[in-house]
């Protein structure tokens, strides 16, 4: 269960690209900038 905002947006953009990947019909450049935006809650979050 998320924390704080930055939590529930980081599950939403997994989700996200998860679904996106696996319907396989997506912009690669829209799968990139959900990946940045991963990433940078990642470190935001001090997870990676």
């Amino acid at each position: 269960m998320p924390v704080n905002q930055l939590e529930t947006n980081l599950e939403a953009i997994t989700i996200t690209l998860a679904h996106l990947e696996k319907k396989g019909d997506c912009e690669v450049e829209l799968l990139e900038e959900l990946r940045k935006e991963r990433d940078r809650l990642l470190k935001e979050l001090n997870v990676q």
